[in-house]
């Protein structure tokens, strides 16, 4: 269960980036074609950055160090750019045109994500505490 809300997180997260950030684009009509979309290309980030980011950081350790960890926003924004990728070679209608286009997007998914899960996590410390 924990798994579909992140995942729905992330899809909300990404709604708010297509809505945001030039150059991130979901060129489909409807609506619920659109959530089904953002759902997909949710699952997508999801397994990219389960599978492509621990390598990636075990790899480039030591240019996390030396720019203290800002190669993450770099990091996090290629890993979007590949999702878009994927999500064209399985023909969703999700686009990210450019590199900077993705940077912002993963900062923006990012941010949102992390807020929308503070009240993911929140309910589950209530649930433990009794409140």
């Amino acid at each position: 269960m924990r798994i579909l809300l992140r995942i729905l997180i992330t899809a909300v997260a990404l709604g708010i980036a297509t809505a945001v950030v030039p150059g991130i684009e979901l060129t489909t009509g409807s609506t619920a074609s659109r959530i089904g979309t953002l759902i997909v290309v949710a699952l997508i980030f999801g397994i990219v950055n389960t599978v492509i980011k621990p390598v990636v950081k075990t790899i480039g350790c030591l240019f996390y160090v030396l720019t203290l960890g800002l190669i993450g926003l770099v990091v996090n924004g290629l890993l979007l750019w590949l999702s878009s990728w994927a999500a064209g070679k399985l023909s969703l209608p999700f686009h990210i045109t450019g590199f900077w286009a993705a940077f912002w997007g993963a900062i923006i998914v990012g941010v949102v994500g992390w807020l929308l899960g503070l009240f993911l996590d929140d309910r589950k410390d209530s649930r433990r505490t009794g409140r």
